[in-house]
């Protein structure tokens, strides 16, 4: 699905974004048909530049998009970034509080000259006593429950994605969504604020009310009571491992059919899955020594056979050459900004059959500068005195 006939087509996105919780929020919108412009620091976004984990930050999250790079600090920069947003339905920002305010570009100087403008600010913490932090995903995690549920006791452990930066963009994203809704009906947009905070508390109000149910405190999740009796990875033949679940007293009828394992099935203290839990101190030893003689090949097919849960466990890089992936269009091909080509996963759902496909390659730094400057009203003589004074970029660079 492509240009037209997606559902936020006609929208203009002007986002001031860097690292990845803003940029998530844009390549929404931006995968779902709108126009998503990135203005930038004539340096460029810094996650163009990150190594290690933050390599992949750029390419992922700013598909889709059109680069400015604009010096916002002169008085001709923020002309320009204005006379942009003058077009725009959505602005989307992720900076400090005071940053754009310092800039004249925050919701309140926005809002008087656009009353249907619509803004999205993303930030470390909703209003109150926190909002002067400064947060990130990993700060959020650890003062968010997530991480002391995701390592083992006395030993908290971040999640293995930027799970709050992602999902706090998601959130923004669907703010978004619901004030233009709302601006069918009332012909007037408003401010959307989403937070990593209060996205982690999201995550982990299920360990919350957990406690509220049983007045029991939620272990972490490598100590946890597990709610079903089979549910590890199981290391196997040659030094494999595989995830196996064994989830209700069908499953496990099943399960023992599928490897003869007679008296365990007739095993009255093996009756229900909560007997099973109970037992499982003896229980999970004894299947691990039944199940090692196999591979993990030989019992992925038993379980999906028998439609089993399982799983291999799988690498991020082997993803690319998951046959489920490839062959329900889930990854799309993709131009690198230095001119590598790779694939990229697309947005996981579908609209009408199709997933919302990729219609722009991640920019190169002010690529669309100039065309978007003579859209906006700008003669090819105030571009070249914008170049001269170092307001924009004099031609983007090839490989940035």
């Amino acid at each position: 699905m492509t240009g037209s006939a997606l559902p936020y087509a006609g929208i203009r996105v002007v986002e001031f974004t860097h690292m990845v919780m803003g940029p998530t929020c844009g390549m929404v919108l931006g995968d779902l048909g709108a126009e998503v412009i990135k203005i930038e620091p004539l340096a460029g976004d810094n996650t163009r530049r990150l190594l290690g984990s933050g390599a992949g930050f750029f390419p992922m999250f700013n598909r889709n998009k059109k680069s400015v790079a604009l010096d916002l600090h002169t008085p001709q920069g923020k002309e320009a970034a204005l006379r942009l947003i003058a077009g725009a339905d959505i602005v989307s920002e992720n900076f400090k509080p005071a940053t754009m305010k310092k800039l004249g570009l925050d919701y309140e100087s926005l809002r008087k000259l656009d009353e249907r403008l619509i803004y999205v600010s993303h930030k470390g913490f909703l209003p109150g006593p926190y909002d002067h932090r400064t947060a990130l995903d990993e700060v959020v995690q650890m003062m968010g429950g997530l991480a002391y549920m995701t390592g083992r006791p006395g030993d908290p452990l971040r999640a293995g994605a930027s799970v709050n930066d992602i999902m706090g963009g998601m959130f923004g994203a669907i703010g978004a969504m619901a004030a233009l809704a709302q601006r069918e009906k009332t012909g007037k947009g408003q401010e959307v604020q989403s937070a990593l905070f209060e996205n982690n508390v999201f995550l982990v109000a299920q360990h919350m009310m957990q406690f509220a149910v049983t007045g029991k405190a939620a272990d972490p999740m490598p100590s946890r009571i597990s709610a079903w009796a089979v549910y590890d990875v199981f290391t196997v033949k040659d030094g494999e491992q595989i995830f196996l679940a064994v989830v209700s007293d069908t499953q496990w009828a099943i399960f023992c059919e599928a490897f003869a394992l007679t008296e365990l099935r007739g095993d009255p203290r093996l009756a229900t899955n909560n007997d099973r839990v109970r037992a499982r101190e003896w229980l999970i030893p004894l299947l691990r020594s039944q199940l090692a003689q196999h591979s993990a090949a030989e019992l992925g097919a038993v379980f999906e056979n028998n439609g089993l849960p399982f799983a291999p466990i799988t690498r991020p890089q082997d993803l690319f050459d998951d046959p489920h992936l490839n062959g329900t269009g889930g990854l799309a091909p993709l131009t690198l900004p230095d001119g590598r080509e790779t694939r990229v996963p697309l947005l996981p759902f579908t609209l009408g059959g199709e997933r919302p496909g990729l219609r722009l390659d991640p920019p190169r730094l002010g690529e669309h500068t100039h065309a978007l400057l003579r859209e906006a009203g700008y003669s090819d003589g105030d571009i070249a005195r914008l170049e001269a004074d170092n307001v924009i970029l004099k031609k983007p660079p090839p490989n940035r």
